[in-house]
């Protein structure tokens, strides 16, 4: 007994391990710790548990994909929904409770445009490499665009009623905070009736992108939950660390915190994404990466964004929706060209280079 105990232990470490190319970078998970723990330099702080969360995201991703082969469509759907952005996920609530606002609303656009532009361009140009057109389920990234502009609506009401009417008032910030907490409680019944539709009502639009259930599975539910849990407790952990050294890498390095925000922390949190939408529209399953970024790109907009606004309102921090006019732009801007490039279900290589060069 004991044996077939050790012998699927040692299985499940050896199947996690080599998962990814990135599990070679998990010494940066002990060292990131060290360094924190220890209270190294703060530039060295944050760019060691910088680099561990690659690591940890890739594990995050690997685990939740399993798990959700073992636990059917609708279960495995709940988990994707919750563990999907983790990352992003915890990265934002450290960050709201040490009061770093500017950072968490420059992640949440940052993730945004980083799904799609950056991560659908790449599969784009990766799928359509040598290829006429490619084909895509047309009725998800319809659904995508809608909800996207609903999403922008909410970002560009407060950031313009500010800006143009309330910037000059007393109670204007208090104003704005009461706005962006009733627009997120309305935000996450959105979504809340989106993976409804997703999971229930609708369910056959997305079938195209649930071949992930039909693969075979590499660990048994016990041990994919417990390196689920184990690369949670160190994405908390380490990213704890990482918002403790902030302000000693924008110190040494002179690198402002909207550029940390809005380009290095999507970076980390869609690695896993990335590599897993990128090898899918490569291997002729554009529809599966097409669902794993509509799915990624909606979590953050209606669900992580306003749950932080929410934490925010809970832990007396200001976490708003007000968030820049450039961000706000930015955002609005790539809502615009993702609709346009997709809204024929239908694409090529040189539209994947303009998405990624927007």
């Amino acid at each position: 007994m004991a044996g077939a105990v050790q012998k699927s232990a040692w299985h499940a470490i050896q199947v996690t391990l080599f998962s990814s190319y990135a599990n070679v970078m998990l010494v940066f998970v002990f060292l990131g710790i060290l360094s924190g723990a220890r209270g190294w330099d703060p530039s060295a702080v944050f760019m060691l548990n910088f680099l561990a969360i690659f690591p940890l995201a890739s594990l995050l991703s690997f685990a939740t994909e399993e798990l959700s082969k073992s636990v059917g469509q609708t279960v495995g759907g709940l988990i994707n929904a919750t563990f999907g952005n983790a990352v992003e996920m915890i990265v934002g609530i450290t960050a709201v409770t040490q009061g770093e606002i500017n950072i968490v609303q420059s992640s949440m656009v940052g993730s945004i445009l980083s799904g799609t532009l950056l991560v659908l361009g790449c599969c784009f140009l990766g799928g359509g490499y040598g290829k006429e057109t490619l084909s895509f389920n047309v009725d998800v990234t319809q659904i995508m665009s809608s909800l996207m502009i609903v999403a922008s609506t909410s970002l560009i009401i407060p950031s313009a009623l500010y800006s143009t009417t309330l910037s000059e008032l007393p109670e204007g910030d208090d104003y704005i905070l009461t706005l962006s907490h009733i627009t997120s409680i309305f935000l996450l019944v959105f979504y809340l009736v989106y993976l409804y539709f997703q999971l229930k009502s609708h369910a056959h639009l997305f079938a195209s992108t649930e071949e992930e259930s039909d693969e075979k599975r590499e660990l048994k539910p016990l041990p994919a939950s417990i390196i689920l849990i184990l690369a949670t407790l160190g994405v908390t952990v380490c990213s704890d660390y990482l918002v403790e050294g902030v302000d000693g890498f924008v110190e040494v390095y002179g690198v402002s915190r909207a550029f940390l925000g809005m380009i290095v922390v999507p970076i980390v949190g869609n690695a896993g994404e990335f590599a897993i939408t990128v090898n899918a529209a490569m291997g002729d399953k554009l529809d599966l990466a097409i669902g794993v970024i509509v799915g990624s790109t909606l979590q953050i907009a209606l669900f992580v964004t306003p749950f932080l606004v929410l934490c925010g309102w809970v832990l007396g921090q200001p976490m708003s929706l007000r968030f820049n006019t450039f961000e706000t732009a930015c955002f609005s801007l790539a809502v615009v060209v993702m609709n346009c490039l997709t809204r024929e279900g239908k694409s090529n290589y040189f539209e994947g280079l303009l998405l990624i060069g927007t």
